[in-house]
Parts: structure tokens; sequence; C-alpha cells
């Protein structure tokens, strides 16, 4: 069953186009809502979305989590796959409920994750009936690359980007998400935040912004 997806809403009143953020393990919707800010001048027509996951963190009970990390929070295998499969549920419900309140068409959407964000989205997006405009994945990984080409059903064009001194999810990961990326037939950028660790320097959120307007352009 879909569980509901709490979730803060900046923009104007009727937009034209949305970005969906999904946050990191132990974080919140507010937590990337902020983005909002320094991108709502350079989209002024896009509605921003940023939902809870609704599980409390296993590490972090004040954060949410949309799935447990065994070799972090001593979950089980078996508990970390069925909480994501919960949690696909609600992502595609939340997104679903998203365009149909906005008005919008899934090519007037876009996803951006961070960290465990970016997985969910690189897992949840490529399964959908309908390609949403693109998907960017800030210092995330791909979750069973080997799936990937057997189980996709459309290929949006995809964004990576991740520092080259993450601490957490290592940088080597964003070279392997893009390989199998591409080897399924997905158009993938990419761009190395030289210096950074797990987090969004300026230069990866500015090469996110190029990206968003150049796949909303036509709409």
């Amino acid at each position: 069953m879909t569980r509901e997806l709490k979730s803060g809403r900046r923009g104007p009143a009727r937009a034209d186009s949305v970005i969906v953020f999904l946050h990191g393990y132990g974080a919140d919707g507010a937590d990337l809502l902020g983005l909002a800010d320094p991108l709502a001048p350079h989209l002024p027509g896009t509605a921003f979305y940023a939902p809870d996951a609704t599980e409390p963190c296993r590490n972090n009970p004040m954060g949410r989590q949309w799935f447990p990390i065994p070799w972090l929070d001593g979950s089980t295998e078996t508990e970390a796959m069925s909480s994501m499969a919960r949690s696909i549920d609600d992502v595609n419900g939340f997104l679903d409920g998203v365009l149909t309140r906005e008005g919008l068409g899934a090519d007037r959407m876009v996803v951006v994750g961070f960290s465990q964000g970016t997985m969910m989205a690189l897992h949840v997006l490529p399964r959908r009936t309908q390609a949403v405009a693109g998907i960017v994945g800030f210092s995330g990984r791909l979750l069973a690359p080997e799936r990937q080409a057997a189980e996709v059903r459309v290929k949006p064009p995809v964004l990576l980007v991740h520092g080259d001194q993450d601490p957490m999810v290592p940088f080597a990961d964003m070279g392997l998400a893009a390989d199998a990326l591409t080897g399924a037939g997905f158009t993938v950028y990419g761009h190395v935040m030289k210096g950074t660790g797990h987090g969004i320097a300026p230069d990866g959120l500015s090469v996110a912004l190029s990206f968003v307007r150049e796949v909303l352009k036509d709409g």
C-alpha cells in the first residue's frame, strides 16, 4: 500500500514545470527544498517539491530514510530490500500525485536526488511508464546495475554529479553508474566537483541548473 509522503512546495501558483528533490539517508525534504532559493530565479515557472521519506532513520531518528543501510545501521539485507520496495511505491505515488495536482505531463518534471535519493531516482524513474524530462543524481550510485538493461521502460537523460573527495559514496560509483546507464541506452552527462566531499558544491548546482533548463526548454 502506498504511504503518503509529506512535502513542502515552493513556486508559482500555476507552474509550467516541476522539480522534485529526493533527500539522502538521515536527512529530510527540507534539507534540499532550500535549493529552490538559488534555482527559482532562473526557473520562474517551476514548482519545487521535496518529500520526506516515511521511515525514521535508524541512525538519526530526527531524519528519514528511503531504506536502511545494513553496513551503517545493522539492518539485514532482507529488511533493506523490503523497505526499499515500499519506498518505491511511495515515490511513484507521490510523483503521480504531483503531476495530477500541477496538471502537467511527465515530460515537464525533473527529479533531483542526493545520495540515497539519487539511488531511488535512478531506480524508480527508468521503470515508470512515462519518461520525465530528466534526472539529476548528486553523490549517489546505481543499485542493481545488472538489472538495468532488462527492467527499464523509459530512458530519460541523466546528469551525474559527484565530489572526487566523497568519503561516504565512493567517487568511483559515478563511473560505474554512467557505464551501466550508457550500456542500457541512456544519454548520460557527468560533472566532477573537484575537492568536494559528500555534498553539493556551487559548480555542481550550476551544472545541474544548466541541465534542467536544457531538458525543460521546449515546454
